[in-house]
């Protein structure tokens, strides 16, 4: 099992899939969540890339310390991973905290980005948001993340496929059951800190982007990912019809199809340019 050290001494757990000699892609989960949000997504990208999946300070295997957590915490914490993997640059995929998680990537470590993926997230807190999410973490101090998980599920998951995979949110789905109360609390802390300089400062994020989103997202509606496609000088918006907030689970099919192209192409960009630049300088 492995583990990275954070800057404070936190283990982050992490796990690797693919061949050391392929692109490294590290993939961030949301609110809650641990790797196996991206158990659908893994094993096809890692018979083309190296695929690093963390787990988030607060949640799954890794520590979860009492206190305050940041969102940049969190993305000093997913290079920590990087460097512990021996990996100098990478595709970002990052799913609804883990876009903001990733957003705060490229704008803090951006020698450290190959490129961005942003999937159901935001550039800032809406007050109607704000509310929910405090509202969860109430529920979770008061009841647990058991009772705020069925409080939440109706705004992850798609009202076509919510009997159908219900059972299976335990341990797929972003708020998934079982997590530590003081810790979701902390991540839903960590959230409604940010203010408004992230999205103000999207347009010095250079990295190819893609920012995709379900039309039937009702927790991070399309509005919000056209927001950051507008301020992001190199992003791509890609809506996912029939899809809501967990589409990466709810619509795996098309989710893996649109990244694995995206991938693809920025992949294939760069290594024509490399090669012109060798021929250049030869």
């Amino acid at each position: 099992m492995a583990y990275a050290r954070a800057s404070d001494g936190i283990r982050l757990h992490y796990e690797v899939l693919g061949r050391a000699s392929s692109p490294a892609v590290l993939m961030i989960q949301g609110l809650g969540a641990d790797k196996h949000g991206w158990d659908m997504q893994r094993i096809p990208l890692a018979l083309h890339y190296r695929v690093i999946a963390l787990d988030n300070r607060g949640a799954g295997r890794t520590d979860k310390p009492f206190g305050h957590y940041s969102l940049e915490q969190m993305a000093d914490d997913a290079i920590a991973v990087l460097d512990a993997v021996g990996v100098d640059q990478a595709h970002i995929v990052g799913a609804s905290m883990g876009g903001a998680i990733s957003q705060m990537i490229g704008l803090k470590y951006p020698e450290r980005v190959i490129s961005l993926t942003l999937a159901c997230t935001a550039c800032r807190n809406h007050p109607w948001r704000r509310e929910l999410l405090q509202g969860w973490a109430t529920t979770a101090s008061e009841q647990g993340v058991a009772a705020m998980t069925r409080e939440a599920a109706r705004w992850v998951i798609g009202p076509r496929s919510f009997r159908r995979l219900l059972p299976a949110f335990g341990w797929l789905g972003p708020l998934a059951m079982g997590r530590t109360s003081h810790a979701f609390v902390s991540q839903v802390k960590a959230i409604l800190d940010v203010d408004d300089s992230v999205a103000d400062r999207l347009g010095e994020v250079q990295a190819p982007t893609l920012v995709l989103v379900g039309n039937q997202d009702i927790l991070t509606p399309r509005g919000d990912s056209e927001e950051i496609a507008e301020r992001m000088p190199n992003a791509e918006l890609v809506v996912i019809s029939g899809a809501a907030h967990g589409f990466m689970v709810e619509h795996a099919s098309t989710f893996n199809r649109v990244l694995l192209e995206f991938l693809g192409r920025v992949t294939r960009a760069r290594r024509a340019a490399a090669t012109e630049e060798v021929a250049a300088a030869s």
